[in-house]
């Protein structure tokens, strides 16, 4: 302690400087603040190019949208031309998220309107919060050894959060009987927090 007191102008400058080292490694590299803060969304469901997904209208509206102007018929009475088959959002494919080196849960769908375009969306989800986290689709399997996630994948961009429901595209150039496996991906340290194998429905 003697010894302490005598050089406290070098021990100072010294203690501060490795108090700002493990700041910098707990906060700036292994993002420790994430394990204390959720990032909640809740997004709607996806809105296709074709108008699927959008609010549906009112009466009054889906009358003057949807349907062809009367005719008439020879005996003077007005007909209705039938509205044209308008684009449904279907599930083509889902899988549930089990934990990897994170617990995770909810379901992984993905969804079309029969056109090329696609979204993969989580619903009911949940998985810890961490730092530099992606949405994969990869070749892997759920179950597959931690180093294979990342040998053949594409990424969907940055998770949006880390419970909640949310959407994202799927390029029309991507094969889903190959990408058949989602998972949230931490860049920064190559681990995978969660997975779900997708299968056809």
């Amino acid at each position: 302690m003697q010894w302490i007191r005598d050089n406290l102008k070098i021990v100072i400058p010294v203690v501060l400087i490795v108090m700002g080292a493990v700041a910098y490694l707990a906060f700036g590299v292994f993002g420790v603040q994430f394990l204390f803060i959720d990032d909640e969304v809740d997004e709607a469901a996806p809105v296709f190019d074709s108008g699927v997904g959008e609010e549906p209208a009112t009466a009054t509206e889906s009358t003057t949208a949807g349907t062809a102007p009367p005719t008439a018929d020879p005996l003077g009475s007005a007909t209705t031309v039938p509205p044209t088959t308008q684009p449904q959002i279907v599930t083509v494919a889902e899988g549930v998220f089990g934990g990897r080196s994170h617990p995770g849960e909810g379901v992984a769908n993905v969804l079309t309107d029969g056109s090329a375009q696609r979204f993969l969306r989580f619903e009911d989800f949940s998985t810890d919060n961490g730092p530099d986290l992606n949405v994969y689709l990869t070749v892997a399997d759920a179950d597959a050894p931690e180093g294979e996630f990342d040998d053949d994948f594409v990424d969907l961009g940055n998770l949006k959060g880390n419970i909640g429901d949310q959407n994202y595209e799927i390029p029309p150039e991507v094969d889903l009987e190959r990408y058949d496996t989602v998972v949230v991906w931490c860049v920064r340290f190559s681990v995978a927090f969660t997975t779900a194998d997708l299968v056809a429905t």
